[in-house]
């Protein structure tokens, strides 16, 4: 009778968990990116509102109505969960669509909600919490604008052609051939809403011409539709400023201005690009070590979900701002409802009016988009599985991004686990251990310079570590002798600024369902009598916890101090232990704060405030930031501090926590020709904590146990065959490095 009592129980268990992976399964459609069929549909929908006079996202004209972004809106949690939970039918899919008009009396952002997919038949206003309207001059910066830039830039150029060309050592602007000056724009666009007024930098157009700044900047006013109205409002030369190229002009031809000589364009000019030089004792004809999967992959992938050593997950790309994880489950049981990726931020500093200037809130670049293609050997190991993505910004026709995520399973070359337990005579009772395999899911964001790199990783043990790591060209500009308070001197004339990263995501954490509460743990020192000698003290650590109730309570501010142990539990599931199921949150980071709380473009960014805050789920409190948060910071469509104001109780509720990981990059010359990954990666993991009733790792195959034989020899157990023999790819090396319109 018992045994079949066990029987059921293990009949019952498997079905639950066929079930809920079958669930899954059903249910991540719901989370994928747009596709090309749903993007154009959507695009002939909204070109076939007559009073919407739709037209070309690239035609050159400013004053125009036109489609800027399209992307997946979300369902709600609670509708996506009769789906994932109960095998219900998926809500209908629905698109998010920015439309610029421009082409009216009083120009405006309008965002959209539209339905149903693949065959749209209705439309309505997307708002943002609280009402906040979207001002017109937030929007971001669209090739037809640059194409406009261009054109303004060609005119300064040719009035300051002399002083260029002599500055540079023979570099123009236009009418060039292999001795072009080309720029880079900074943001925000003034220093109050309303404004549309760019700095902009010229520099040499060489291969990683981001560290070429020649020493001049000019200020344009472009907030009007008809670029034949915009103005230079000022010009930086010689450390000097001028209120017009006229003023510089007259000035520098009458010596009353300090001429700048940049060394000639030679040799030396290569300094920027990868090409090898300096020595090394590495033999060139062998290659190094590689990554191979003897028997073929050991995951699943099904469009957007994938399945690996018990996890599950649905992943997407957001257009605006990247990296997704949805329905994230361990044997079925989901850890996490929503792991994303929401903004990124670089905060500059500086001596020239540039380098003052740049705040770069990177979602504002649409940087989901930035999706570039992904070098197998380099970027992702040969055997990694490669996907295309689909993105719609600014452009008439879905655009494909090659290669652009890739997912491979990788050994750490770091044991999982390991133990050598010696007899203490010159031999041991046994040796045990497991290789430690991770799944990773990684694609890459390169928003002009800088690249990052988004990487999820799946462990063994019920771990998943977010992570990204920074690479690209540094920010540079021209040096100046005060600039030394701002960075280093990387190159002739060329200063690395300071700068801070911050990055922040979402976790919308389900642990053992969706009645979470939250608390802290730490130490502190107790000090009492010796049990075991009286006229002594014990002096030890006790472990201190703080159950923290309201949304304020759990916003912890940069530069108070921060608790080391981060607990999400769940109150009513406990493990066998009669311990609350729970996981925790560890940060691999070193963030600070970028501005003062309340300075200006410090609202646009007021989760910075923060390495954590817990809030209760809100499907109107869906992300922390937007794409007009870049041009308009000072009074933001997404105000983050909006969602923890009304401090609601946060006991057994749903929650989600707000991560900002970062670091202070302080260039030296070894950025040069561009920053290396090593020492820049922050990011968190998410570890159980009595989550399981033991490492959930056992259940791998892969350990080995050693035990010394009767006879003296060792016996091995294993439970996979040994791995004997090698191979890489039969496919040989091939990047193409184009996206296209399909």
């Amino acid at each position: 009778m018992k045994l079949l009592y066990l029987l059921q129980l293990v009949c019952l268990a498997g079905c639950s968990t066929s079930r809920s992976r079958e669930w899954a399964h059903h249910g991540a459609p719901m989370f994928a990116d747009l596709t090309v069929r749903e993007m154009k549909a959507v695009r002939d929908y909204l070109h076939g509102i007559p009073e919407m006079e739709l037209t070309s996202a690239r035609s050159k004209t400013l004053k125009k109505n036109s489609i800027l972004l399209m992307e997946l809106h979300l369902p709600k949690k609670y509708e996506a969960l009769r789906a994932l939970d109960r095998g219900q039918a998926k809500p209908p899919r629905q698109a998010r669509v920015i439309i610029q008009f421009g082409n009216q009396t009083k120009p405006n952002i309008t965002e959209y909600i539209v339905s149903p997919l693949p065959s749209p038949k209705s439309h309505i206003v997307k708002t943002f919490k609280g009402e906040k309207p979207v001002q017109f001059d937030s929007r971001p910066i669209t090739a037809a604008e640059y194409g406009h830039i261009v054109d303004i830039l060609v005119k300064i150029s040719n009035k300051a052609h002399k002083l260029l060309f002599e500055t540079t050592g023979g570099f123009s602007f236009s009418n060039c051939s292999d001795r072009c000056l080309t720029f880079s724009d900074i943001a925000p666009r003034g220093l109050g809403p309303g404004e549309r007024r760019s700095w902009i930098m010229l520099q040499k157009f060489v291969e990683g011409y981001f560290i070429h700044p020649i020493g001049f900047e000019v200020l344009i006013n472009h907030q009007d539709l008809d670029p034949e109205k915009w103005t230079v409002e000022k010009v930086w030369y010689s450390s000097r400023y001028f209120d017009s190229v006229e003023e510089l002009v007259e000035k520098y031809e009458s010596g009353k201005v300090e001429k700048v000589k940049l060394p000639d364009h030679g040799d030396d000019d290569f300094f920027s690009t990868y090409i090898p030089r300096g020595y090394s004792n590495t033999p060139t004809n062998i290659h190094g070590p590689k990554l191979v999967e003897p028997q073929g992959p050991r995951y699943y992938v099904d469009h957007n979900f994938v399945e690996y050593a018990g996890w599950s997950f649905a992943y997407r790309v957001r257009s605006s701002a990247g990296l997704q994880v949805f329905d994230l489950r361990f044997n079925g049981e989901r850890i996490a409802y929503e792991i994303s990726l929401q903004e990124a931020i670089a905060f500059y500093a500086g001596d020239t009016p540039a380098a003052m200037q740049t705040k770069y809130i990177d979602a504002g670049w649409a940087m989901g988009t930035s999706t570039y293609e992904l070098a197998p050997g380099i970027d992702c190991p040969e055997i990694a599985t490669f996907v295309d993505l689909y993105h719609y910004f600014d452009t008439d026709k879905p655009v494909r991004y090659r290669n652009a995520l890739c997912i491979f399973e990788m050994t750490t070359a770091m044991p999982l686990r390991r133990h050598f337990n010696s007899n203490f005579q010159g031999g041991y009772n046994f040796f045990a251990g497991l290789e430690n395999t991770v799944l990773v899911m990684r694609t890459t964001s390169t928003v002009y310079n800088y690249d990052y790199i988004w990487d999820f990783l799946f462990y063994l043990n019920g771990v998943v570590e977010v992570k990204v790591s920074a690479s690209g060209y540094i920010h540079a500009t021209f040096f100046t002798p005060n600039g030394l308070h701002y960075g280093t001197k990387v190159y002739n004339y060329v200063l690395g600024n300071l700068h801070t990263h911050l990055i922040h995501y979402k976790v919308d954490l389900d642990i053992a369902g969706r009645e979470n509460s939250f608390e802290t743990m730490d130490l502190k020192f107790v000090n009492f009598t010796n049990p075991w000698s009286p006229k002594d003290f014990v002096v030890q650590s006790k472990l201190h916890r703080t159950e923290h109730k309201t949304e304020r309570s759990a916003a912890f501010r940069f530069g108070k101090k921060f608790p080391r142990y981060l607990h999400f539990y769940n109150p009513s599931e406990k493990n066998k232990w009669g311990h609350q199921k729970g996981y925790r949150i560890q940060f691999n980071s070193h963030a600070h704060s970028v501005l003062p709380r309340g300075w200006r473009e410090e609202n646009g960014i007021s989760w910075s405030r923060y390495p954590l805050a817990v809030t209760r789920h809100k499907d109107s409190e869906t992300t922390s930031s937007s794409i007009y948060a870049q041009n308009d910071p000072w009074e933001p469509a997404v105000s983050f501090e909006d969602y923890i104001r009304n401090n609601e109780d946060i006991v057994n509720q749903d929650l989600v926590a707000w991560v900002t990981v970062g670091f202070l990059h302080v260039p030296h010359s070894e950025d040069i020709p561009n920053t290396a990954t090593p020492g820049n990666a922050v990011g968190f993991f998410l570890r159980p904590f009595n989550f399981f009733d033991e490492d959930p790792s056992l259940a791998s195959r892969s350990t080995v146990i050693v035990r010394p034989g009767q006879d003296g020899k060792p016996k091995v157990q294993r439970w996979t065959p040994e791995v004997i023999g090698h191979c890489v790819t039969d496919k040989p090396f091939f990047y193409n490095g184009t996206y296209a319109g399909v």
